[in-house]
């Protein structure tokens, strides 16, 4: 991955904003919930298994209900075991996410603006998997615009509010900026996304551009709703207002 402005201690850190991924910058033609319902039926030995659905969890939590959905009792070694299924799965397909996918509109705009903001730290705050997170945005050349070593990861912990807690807690290992609810917005398009700012301490710049309207996003408590991320100027006011 190409050097950040953050590794050459040239950000001012005036906002931390985390991105998730799928819906919110990138769309993948629901190829990673192919490949998690594949890993997962490797791993459980079942013919056949009863899916869980829900936009915006971990992939440690998608994991947890998909084995009590089906009877199956969590045990610690489970999802590390799981997640070396998934990754080779991964890894076959990577060729796949280009070819079937494609960036949402102002989405590369914007992640540009950002990179080259110094008022801007920007990182990730995703239910992917941080080795997920980095191919989903190597397929689309989007990986070198945010900073991937200090945001929140779905392998991380279980519940995606403590993942704002996490990434905070990297930045200022590496940057010695504490950031607070104040100066955090994550950008998301769920009601997962939105419980994750509310519960974990930050703003909210929602987007309508996943399975969830808008007025469900409002309902979910998201005070900034956007229809996408194209109009890149009001994107970058929000950010920073």
């Amino acid at each position: 991955m190409a050097e950040h402005a953050l590794t050459r201690g040239t950000r001012v850190g005036k906002r931390l904003v985390l991105w998730d991924i799928d819906k919110t910058l990138i769309d993948v033609d629901g190829l990673g919930s192919e490949i998690f319902s594949a890993a997962f039926a490797e791993f459980s030995g079942l013919d056949r298994h009863r899916p869980t659905h829900g936009p915006g969890r971990t992939e440690w939590q998608w994991f947890q209900d998909t084995q009590l959905a089906n009877d199956l009792v969590p045990t610690d070694d489970c999802f590390p075991r799981f997640l070396g299924i998934q990754d080779a799965m991964f890894e076959a397909r990577a060729a796949e996410f280009a070819e079937r996918g494609e960036v949402l509109p102002g989405a590369r705009e914007a992640l540009e603006r950002c990179a080259a903001n110094p008022d801007i730290i920007s990182s990730l705050l995703t239910g992917n998997t941080r080795r997920n997170a980095e191919r989903k945005l190597a397929a689309f050349g989007l990986d070198h615009l945010v900073e991937i070593p200090i945001g929140g990861y779905g392998d991380d912990h279980r519940d995606r509010p403590e993942l704002v807690r996490i990434a905070r807690e990297r930045v200022q290992r590496a940057t010695g900026i504490a950031f607070t609810a104040d100066t955090t917005v994550l950008v998301g398009d769920s009601p997962n996304d939105v419980m994750a700012a509310l519960h974990g301490g930050a703003r909210i710049v929602a987007v309508a551009t996943g399975i969830v309207s808008a007025a469900e996003l409002r309902a979910a408590g998201a005070e900034v709703v956007l229809d996408d991320l194209s109009d890149t100027d009001a994107v970058l006011d929000l950010l920073l207002g």
